[in-house]
């Protein structure tokens, strides 16, 4: 797990290594144990190591190709590298290191390589001989590239602050993006927070060529990978229950095996529900014998889950680490958190201060039950979700219906849910684009064009990105795995993710996501809505678990790792709150009357602004402020 940065600028990319120097620096956090940098008069490339597989100075990198050709930079974890490196046996290497192996695979292979890789990734390569950069990023988009480009230069990184670093980067907002993040918490690839900063999306890889005869830089994008259309390894299409059941337990097994493969001391995230606790199950059943788990606890015990991570602990006989916060100390990191924050999100605090403690006990690998909620139709809205589709046609016909009855529901009392049913019924469709965004949707269009000046909105980015996708368009699809879809390129891929990555890398440490294997996502992306519908919670994962987990922990109700953020905003980060507001209304570009607003009607308890609805204005105030953002 790395930083990687690289500028490509044909017959001058010398005169800017220091750039190149720059965003490296920047990244240092991403890779302590070691950096470099290579260069020819067109391609400068940077590094920096974080030492996973392989600790030796063998595995450093820029690394180039035993036969001078190719310089690769890489992020990430190729999981089946070993047997990749058998079918690859000619090359000669002189590591023990995946990094090595992507080289011999592309000698091999060419571009086509990325299709045989597992992982999650982010790399480029350098062709020294053709003059060309292929740059790559794994299917789910567990890694990120971010990128710029202009006509005679092409800047790319794993950090958006890396890129702005570099000097070559207007520190311009995009205000399309502001509006995407008011709604959602976060900006959707491939557009970012920053005008002129792009990012790579999940399954793509970019080729950058010289344009003719001249300097320009001419660049192709590709899909090799997408969500749904992919039958994998395995099929459940005409098997019973107790066949998938048995299918889902080989392919959650054959992923945790692979990403227990490591030359540090590794851990899990425990919080005690079934996610992580599978986690923990499935390690155990791989025969790994010394598991390190962590749970953050806090003394407010309504917010704790220590006693379920606890049982787990025993069950499995794990070297159990329970690391308890107080408030004060919380409150005392949070600013740092906040600052190690790379694109503004409204989430991410929680994965920031899980990192920092497992750093703290020496761990510099850890596994993590994300994706499973968003595969296992986990969320409770899901069921809901999937009766409007499965009725969508009998809605679509009763539009003014809806309507008469969502104005009879102005007189009730504004309240979150009941504010997002009379959304819904003045919906003029119920198909899951439709649907589907509003339900994630965090501030109100109503309210976003109070708080622009010109009170004009543009159409939302996730509605938009739905209507275009194949699979909600068709009927192949179940209906909940539809449904997933959408949560995993959006709300998953943009918020949880990202957010991972840049929380945990904030501290050096790694995280692998077993539930997001790609084999393990197309089997489940085409399981019938009979055998996968949550009747229970996540049932064909309980199923597949096979007893292994306690029935304290399969029928506990769902909470999540959560912060008492409400109470703490209107007390203890009251005045945090209020100055990165301030900072906000400083720039110019919002109603700062509107903003004043929402921050009164929070603090007086109105029950239809909720902490987080004001928590996306602080941090942007705060982001936007500490990066010297301008409009």
């Amino acid at each position: 797990m790395c930083g990687i940065c690289g500028i490509v600028f044909y017959n001058r990319a010398q005169q800017y290594t220091n750039p190149v120097e720059q965003m490296k620096k920047t990244m240092e956090h991403r890779g302590p144990d070691n950096e470099g940098t290579w260069g020819d008069a067109n391609a400068v490339l940077g590094h920096r190591r974080l030492s996973i597989i392989d600790l030796s100075d063998a595995g450093r990198q820029p690394m180039v190709s035993a036969d001078g050709r190719y310089v690769l930079v890489y992020n990430g974890e190729i999981y089946n590298f070993k047997e990749l490196k058998q079918q690859l046996s000619d090359y000669p290497y002189k590591s023990n290191s995946d990094s090595e192996v992507i080289l011999a695979a592309y000698s091999q292979w060419g571009k086509e390589c990325i299709q045989y890789f597992n992982g999650m990734f982010a790399f480029a390569i350098w062709d020294t001989r053709l003059e060309e950069l292929f740059v790559a990023r794994d299917r789910l988009g567990i890694k990120p590239l971010y990128y710029v480009v202009s006509d005679n230069m092409f800047l790319f990184a794993s950090e958006v602050r890396s890129l702005l670093a570099s000097g070559l980067v207007e520190r311009k907002v995009d205000k399309e993006s502001i509006i995407d993040f008011f709604r959602y918490q976060t900006v959707h690839a491939p557009d970012t927070i920053i005008k002129d900063i792009k990012m790579l999306m999940p399954g793509y890889c970019l080729e950058l060529k010289r344009q003719g005869n001249n300097n320009h830089i001419q660049i192709d994008q590709r899909c090799y990978w997408k969500l749904g259309i992919n039958k994998g390894i395995l099929t459940p299409v005409g098997k019973s229950r107790e066949q998938i059941r048995r299918d889902v337990y080989d392919l959650l097994i054959k992923s945790v095996e692979s990403r227990i493969v490591s030359d540090v001391k590794s851990g899990v995230f425990l919080s005690g529900g079934i996610d992580s606790s599978a986690i923990v199950a499935f390690m155990h059943e791989a025969s790994c014998r010394h598991i390190n788990t962590f749970t953050v606890t806090f003394h407010e015990e309504e917010y704790s889950e220590s006693a379920f991570a606890k049982l787990v602990a025993k069950k499995f006989k794990t070297y159990h680490h329970e690391i308890r916060i107080p408030v004060s100390e919380f409150l005392k990191i949070l600013p740092e958190a906040l600052d190690d924050m790379d694109h503004p999100s409204g989430d991410g605090a929680n994965t920031w201060v899980v990192s920092k403690v497992t750093k703290d006990e020496g761990i510099s690998m850890a596994l993590s039950g994300l994706g499973s909620d968003e595969l296992f139709a986990g969320y409770k809205y899901y069921k809901l979700m999937y009766y409007l589709e499965k009725f969508k046609n009998i809605a679509n016909n009763t539009a003014s219906a809806r309507m008469a009855i969502s104005k009879s529901l102005n007189y009730i009392k504004e309240t979150i849910p009941g504010n997002k049913v009379k959304e819904l019924l003045q919906l003029s469709r119920w198909d899951i684009p439709y649907t589907y965004p509003l339900m994630r949707q965090v501030l109100n269009d109503s309210v976003i064009k109070q708080l622009l000046p010109d009170k004009s909105i543009s159409q939302n980015r996730v509605q938009l990105m739905l209507e275009h996708d194949e699979n909600l368009k068709n009927g192949r699809l179940p209906v909940l795995s539809k449904i997933s879809i959408a949560e995993i390129s959006s709300y998953l891929q943009n918020v949880l993710l990202r957010d991972t990555d840049q929380m945990s890398m904030a501290h050096a440490l790694e995280v692998r996501v077993p539930f997001l294997d790609f084999n393990l996502v197309d089997y489940v992306l085409q399981i019938p809505d009979s055998v996968k519908f949550p009747s229970t919670p996540k049932r064909i994962l309980v199923e597949s678990l096979r007893g292994m987990l306690p029935d304290e922990i399969i029928n506990r109700p769902k909470m999540g790792f959560v912060f008492p953020w409400e109470r703490w905003m209107k007390n203890e980060l009251r005045s945090y709150c209020e100055q990165n507001l301030k900072a906000l209304q400083d720039l110019n570009f919002l109603d700062a009357v509107t903003i004043d607003h929402l921050w009164k009607q929070f603090l007086a308890g109105n029950k239809a602004i909720s902490w987080s609805r004001v928590w996306v204005l602080v941090v942007l105030g705060n982001w936007l402020k500490r990066n010297n953002i301008t409009i």
